[in-house]
């Protein structure tokens, strides 16, 4: 049986090592074209086939509601970020597509933030970075 109180120190000392990471991370987004919601929604549609993904695929990657990310989705298509149109294997959804300009605004932004994940992340050697991968894994796939 796991020891109840070494879980809550384990999650409190995870919660706090996320909130301080992100925050120093979240100085990338201050002076970008791309808030850091619009760049979440492009990682997810740029890894896509063809730069697009269904919507609730883009909103499951979200840590925001379906309307904040459907209302998000509409002021890039607004911006020329995205373009949006039904999915026709889902009369009920929609397909985003990252626009060149925004996938050149990710992919500048992107060379940034990702320098400066690897730069906090230096901390950890390979072997510890692998281990963090595989145990936030296994707390994801809990759901």
């Amino acid at each position: 049986m796991t020891d109840r109180r070494l879980a809550v120190q384990a999650w409190e000392s995870l919660f706090r090592a996320q909130h301080e990471v992100f925050d120093d991370l979240r100085t990338d987004f201050e002076c970008a074209e791309l808030s850091q919601a619009e760049y979440d929604v492009l990682l997810t549609v740029t890894r896509g086939r063809a730069m697009t993904a269904r919507l609730r695929d883009v909103t499951a990657n979200m840590l925001i509601s379906q309307p904040s990310v459907s209302r998000l989705v509409e002021r890039m298509v607004a911006r020329g970020l995205l373009t949006k149109c039904a999915d026709p294997e889902d009369g009920r959804g929609s397909l985003v597509t990252a626009t060149e300009a925004g996938a050149v605004a990710f992919r500048r932004l992107a060379a940034t933030h990702a320098t400066s994940i690897a730069d906090r992340m230096a901390r950890l050697d390979d072997a510890e970075l692998a281990q963090l991968h595989a145990l936030t894994a296994k707390l994801r796939d809990a759901r």
